[in-house]
């Protein structure tokens, strides 16, 4: 018994079928980064990822003030600002590099404030069909929840937790 064959669907003149959004890879991937190991590892991940899909990569810096910035001087409060903008800078460089090494658009945004907030707000503004973060290397967090745990818990976009 043989099984008919539509030659008009798969015979060698088919074109492929229309996808539906969502159902062919993400156009837009986001990944948060902070200079740590797991962000950095996230950002590579993350930017591999998006040139084997060839999408676009939104790499987001949010500098979170510490709880005890308001406690600390003028003179302390700026040194921490100067080292935050030189991580941002640093960031920034290495995402141009990477852009143009393996020729893939790169847009990187430097935030200021809670790093789950930020981020929500940037895969919004930007449409992310994905977001990619670094696993929290602090053990406290996996008690009270980290910024992936809640990025995972909002539901709006698949969450890629990097280790």
């Amino acid at each position: 018994m043989s099984i008919p064959v539509d030659r008009e669907e798969y015979g060698p003149e088919a074109r492929p079928l229309p996808f539906e959004r969502g159902t062919d890879g993400p156009r837009v991937v986001l990944v948060g980064v902070d200079g740590t190991r797991t962000s950095l590892r996230a950002a590579s991940y993350a930017a591999g990822l998006a040139r084997r899909q060839g999408a676009g990569l939104v790499v987001v810096f949010v500098s979170s003030p510490a709880a005890y910035t308001g406690l600390i001087s003028g003179v302390v409060a700026g040194a921490v600002q100067q080292t935050h903008d030189e991580l941002a800078a640093e960031l920034r460089e290495e995402c141009r590099r990477g852009a143009e090494e393996l020729g893939l658009p790169v847009t990187f945004l430097c935030r200021r404030g809670d790093a789950y907030t930020e981020l929500r707000k940037a895969a919004d503004e930007t449409r992310a069909d994905l977001v990619v973060v670094g696993s929290s290397e602090q053990a406290g967090h996996r008690l009270v929840g980290s910024v992936a745990t809640r990025l995972v818990r909002t539901g709006r976009w698949p969450v890629v937790v990097v280790p």
